[in-house]
């Protein structure tokens, strides 16, 4: 290989021995090193694998772990190349990206919230506040949704972001909040763990908040509102989860007055069980993908590849079959698109692929079954 000038290097650039890392001799059991330099903290090591690359990063990569490295083997001018990226655990510093959109989405769920209280935001944009159990429940189901992945990604020493919640214009005034994961999944039992600590800690907020919400007064529209010939109204489905619920306390859903509606925070418990549903679609990096994937292993894919034609065969069901042609057609439809997607991009591998005990892959069923009862065919329909 040409080295190169040396006084061409940048000040942050070494070559010569590296100090950290595992022992030289270790690595080129299975990596013979030819050259070595820093760059910017990283170890850098060009070399010829002796092994086939996923074997040797799998034999490679304990090694840096322990030595505080997330390590990575790939090719520079069509040379291999092993780069060791020292790992940080934690938070570094004030997370300002994650507070000004937790900000952002706590002023957007109010907005939203507010019209769900039949507070116009427009006309009376002081009297916003008084969502703010609406805006409570939303981002409790989902910041405890994602802390689950959180906690149980440092648990394992695994890399990743605090939340980011995502404020959008919509009926909730938000698109949900997700985690950035930054490090290599140690093993299958750590995908497990990771996958499944978000939906059912998000579960148990979810039934917290519902139950609370069915306590709580309905909300009935004002008399201007139900007169209005061009008002819209907005029609929720019931998961069965809820409808139990519902049921075991003795709180109803459904009234005779059209005009009433349940309490905007039972609206909360509603979003929380949808989108453990979506999450638990067993595609890709969604949770239901990492559950599945640490428990059938490669077979994922191959499962997974079937999930899109679920879901456009449901939507066509509702407009074909039920002759529906609301919304939750577009919905369905959507996310045949996006699991297709999901699924050509593939889930993610951990470094060691050794199989679940029976323990975490009867978790794993019960997992899915409680994705189910979050099910409905008919999330929401906009009747004008």
């Amino acid at each position: 290989m040409d080295d190169g000038d040396a006084s061409g290097l940048k000040p942050t650039e070494a070559t010569g021995p590296i100090e950290d890392g595992p022992p030289r001799e270790r690595i080129e059991s299975v990596f013979a090193i030819y050259e070595t330099r820093v760059e910017d903290e990283q170890l850098i090591y060009y070399g010829d694998p002796l092994k086939p690359p996923e074997q040797l990063v799998r034999e490679l990569w304990p090694m840096f772990r322990d030595s505080g490295y997330d390590l990575e083997l790939t090719t520079r001018r069509g040379e291999y190349v092993l780069v060791a990226e020292p790992t940080d655990i934690g938070i570094d510093g004030i997370p300002w990206t994650n507070l000004v959109l937790l900000g952002l989405t706590v002023l957007s769920t109010l907005f939203a919230g507010s019209m769900w209280y039949h507070i116009d935001p427009i006309a009376n944009p002081g009297n916003i506040w008084k969502a703010w159990p609406f805006t409570v429940s939303i981002l409790g189901v989902l910041g405890i949704h994602e802390m689950g992945h959180y906690v149980m990604s440092r648990y394992h020493n695994v890399d990743a972001s605090l939340p980011y919640f995502i404020p959008i214009p919509t009926l909730i005034g938000t698109m949900g909040a997700v985690i950035k994961m930054k490090g290599r999944i140690p093993n299958r039992k750590a995908l497990f763990d990771i996958g499944v600590a978000g939906p059912l800690a998000g579960l148990v907020a979810t039934v917290i908040v519902t139950v609370v919400g069915l306590h709580l007064p309905p909300v009935t529209a004002p008399p201007d509102i139900v007169q209005d010939p061009n008002a819209i109204q907005i029609q929720l489905g019931y998961p069965a989860l809820l409808e139990w619920l519902a049921a075991v306390f003795d709180q109803p859903l459904y009234r005779d007055d059209p005009a009433t509606a349940v309490n905007p925070v039972v609206i909360g418990g509603w979003v929380g069980m949808f989108i453990t549903f979506l999450n638990l679609i067993p595609v890709g990096q969604l949770d239901g993908g990492h559950i599945l994937r640490a428990m059938a292993g490669e077979m994922q894919e191959s499962i997974a590849a079937l999930v899109p034609g679920v879901l456009f065969g449901l939507a066509a069901y509702l407009y074909y079959i039920l002759d529906y042609s609301g919304n939750s057609v577009a919905i369905w439809a959507f996310w045949g698109v996006f699991t297709a997607v999901l699924a050509s991009v593939g889930p993610a591998r951990p470094i060691r692929d050794e199989s679940l005990g029976a323990g975490r892959f009867v978790l794993g069923l019960v997992t899915f079954g409680l994705g189910l009862l979050c099910f409905m065919a008919v999330p929401i329909a906009i009747i004008e």
